[in-house]
């Protein structure tokens, strides 16, 4: 007997098959013939397969140079406005910004109209990607960029005669481009597209780009604006223009005045809304990341795993998890005001110090309690009788990819820093807290890492019915009411009756509706799971919230400054905790995948 092998995940195309919906005749004749060939010839050369492949890996390597190069043009721009005075300005990055988002509207208006007139366009989705949470979050986020933006016109609009008119005109054209973009990716994300293969590359790299050029402008905008605070506070005003005027990159601010109350009101309002617009690009890049590995994909449904999960938060729980949480949550966010007003309002050395010592002891319990759940997670995968997933999922490879990624941000910070304390002379209360603290970043990371990892690769759990035999054989049931049931036997076509049942083997009707209708009752390692997966997401969106709205004492604490110098030492902060910042977001995500799946 010759066993039928399984297709797996290919590319349907041809030469012709960027040429859009005129071929799509014979493109469904080549599917047809190309099953049929499967189906019928086990043993076919690989000739076919391989050419295929090649074509599709020399379509995705085309896009990626185009990514590369416009990735590093823009970077290069970004870096040239803000490290030192040259003859780069912001308006120049802001100009080419504006250029590479109208470029993106004006594709995915044409992707968006091509797929919709083509009928073969979309053969398949795939159900692992764009889950219901993420885009639930990416339009979150789009509504907070949003109201930024409008911060960003009004404050611009304030002085807009002596201002270059691209200022305007690029938080315009980036509020359309959010609108667009969250659009596409609500009803597309989950698109494998069949026509115009090696445009729809070209235009997703195109889209991932600009996305991530928007979040290095964002990240390099909001990084000069919290220096220039921090020397704003410690410097004279004669001091700081001195400084502005030698090499550091100014603000649109300082060349125009903005006195008037409303101005402030839109300056402050748009800076403080920069962690959310950050985020929102990198959520859509890592949509539009696996969009594009989507394109040309066929899902053979037979082999790949469809998993409908419902997302009930409250249900099936002890409640332990959300509880512990939310008390992180709500400390958390005391400690984050307290620590903004003690540090910022407050020129005294005593005052800074039970800052730094409040936000350390709060951060190594909350990493503390974090590593330990963490640990107990572990070992209860290590007693799950769930299987491990093995089916292709560009969205869990790329879920895995990022949180190895960004860990590497905090990664570098935290050993900077037990270098400097170990190295220093000076050892006090602070220094201590301050070593225990980046030694427990380190471990949390590790820990997390582990535990998410490991629940995205384990299957979705199967609902344990605790049946008898004769219930397993069973089917076919009408219910009439409960002293007359009808039931059919598969081995055989006749009829039981409650009244002609007997013997020890008789089944009873009450019974069987009792059992059928019982409450499911969930294994205790699965709740353990949901009560750990709940915590430490509550945990992380705090520990996303204090850095990523100004609580950062790598800057007010003067160890690492004193031993790295002015210069090493923020260049390293302002690299490498961005991506701890995305990592803690990131984990928020797949924690919330892995809480459902659980």
């Amino acid at each position: 007997m010759i066993e039928e092998p399984v297709r797996k995940d290919s590319e349907i195309g041809h030469p012709n098959s960027s040429m859009g919906c005129g071929h799509k005749d014979d493109k469904a004749s080549l599917a047809s013939s190309q099953i049929a060939s499967f189906s019928h010839q086990p043993h076919q050369p690989p000739a076919t397969p391989a050419s295929k492949e090649v074509w599709k890996k020399g379509g995705r390597m085309f896009s990626i140079l185009l990514a590369v190069h416009l990735a590093l043009l823009a970077c290069t721009l970004v870096s040239s406005g803000a490290f030192e005075k040259i003859a780069v300005h912001d308006y120049d990055v802001f100009f080419l910004l504006t250029v590479m988002m109208l470029i993106v509207i004006i594709w995915i208006i044409f992707y968006l109209v091509g797929t919709s007139r083509c009928p073969d366009a979309i053969l398949c989705k795939d159900s692992h990607a764009g889950p219901i949470w993420l885009r639930g979050g990416l339009i979150l986020f789009a509504i907070f960029s949003l109201v930024m933006d409008v911060f960003k016109i009004g404050y611009y609009s304030s002085f807009y005669s002596c201002l270059s008119a691209i200022k305007i005109i690029y938080p315009i054209v980036q509020a359309i481009f959010v609108v667009v973009q969250t659009y596409f990716l609500w009803i597309s994300a989950k698109d494998c597209v069949h026509v115009h293969l090696n445009v729809t590359r070209c235009g997703l790299m195109l889209t991932l780009t600009t996305n991530l050029a928007v979040w290095m402008s964002a990240v390099t905008d909001e990084s000069v604006h919290k220096a220039h605070s921090k020397l704003k506070k410690n410097m004279t005003e004669e001091i700081f223009r001195w400084l502005l005027k030698v090499g550091m990159r100014s603000s649109s601010a300082e060349e125009c005045n903005c006195n008037t109350q409303i101005c402030q009101v839109f300056k402050n309002g748009y800076f403080w809304l920069y962690p959310f617009n950050i985020e929102y690009s990198l959520f859509a890049s890592a949509m539009v990341y696996v969009m594009w590995k989507n394109v040309g994909r066929f899902i053979d449904h037979n082999s790949h795993h469809i998993h409908h999960l419902k997302f009930r938060l409250f249900r099936r729980t002890f409640f332990v998890g959300i509880m512990l949480g939310l008390i992180i949550l709500v400390s958390g966010l005391g400690v984050l005001v307290l620590y903004e007003v003690q540090v910022n309002s407050s020129t005294e050395s005593s005052k800074k110090s039970q800052a730094l010592t409040m936000y350390y002891i709060f951060n190594i319990v909350c990493l503390g309690l974090m590593s330990l759940v963490c640990i107990g997670g572990s070992v209860i995968y290590r007693f799950d009788k769930r299987d491990m997933d093995r089916h292709k999922n560009p969205t869990r490879t790329l879920d895995v990819a990022l949180l190895m990624g960004a860990a590497l941000g905090q990664y570098a910070i935290s050993y900077y820093s037990i270098v400097a304390i170990v190295a220093s002379t000076p050892r006090d209360t602070i220094s201590a807290l301050n070593l225990t603290y980046a030694l427990l970043m380190i471990a949390q990371h590790t820990f997390q890492n582990i535990f998410i990892i490991e629940g995205l690769h384990r299957q979705p759990p199967k609902e344990d019915h605790k049946h008898d035999s004769h219930q397993k054989d069973l089917y076919g049931l009408t219910f009439v009411n409960i002293n007359a049931v009808s039931l059919r036997v598969p081995n055989s076509g006749s009829t039981l009756a409650p009244s002609t049942a007997s013997g020890p083997e008789a089944i009873h009707p009450s019974d069987l509706v009792r059992s059928l209708t019982a409450p499911k009752k969930m294994n205790w390692r699965r709740k353990f799971l949901r009560e750990i997966s709940m915590f430490l997401l509550l945990s992380n969106i705090i520990l996303w919230i204090m850095p990523a709205f100004g609580a950062r004492p790598q800057f007010d604490n003067d160890t690492e400054l004193n031993f790295y110098g002015d210069s090493m030492w923020p260049a390293i902060v302002d690299i490498c905790l961005p991506f701890g910042i995305f990592y803690r977001m990131h984990a928020v995500a797949s924690l919330l995948e892995v809480y459902i799946m659980s």
